[in-house]
């Protein structure tokens, strides 16, 4: 099956760094994505705002000169996670992501 997601856009929140218990460094940060898109022939604006992941210490070098404001494109897969409050989200878990 396909699980795959590109999107560009704003980091909205500061980069948090962290470590899980089996020691694999995480980064997590908020991109903001708006543009303009056509559906049934009409220009929409759309907007939202997801939570994103980037795990492994391979890919920490991906994260480390991220900070509010940049302007990136990410890519990886999406996976539902529940908080600590029993509030579910989406996650963009990255394996990719590019200055723009």
């Amino acid at each position: 099956m396909t699980n795959r997601l590109e999107l560009s856009g704003v980091i909205a929140k500061d980069p948090k760094r962290s470590q899980s218990l089996a020691g694999i460094p995480h980064c997590h940060f908020v991109l903001e994505h708006r543009s303009y898109q056509q559906e049934a022939d009409l220009p929409r604006q759309v907007y939202c705002y997801i939570n994103v992941v980037v795990s492994g210490q391979g890919q920490q070098v991906l994260t480390q000169d991220l900070a509010i404001g940049s302007h990136i494109k990410v890519g990886g897969f999406v996976s539902y996670h529940t908080g600590r409050n029993g509030i579910g989200k989406l996650v963009l878990h990255a394996d990719h992501i590019e200055k723009i």
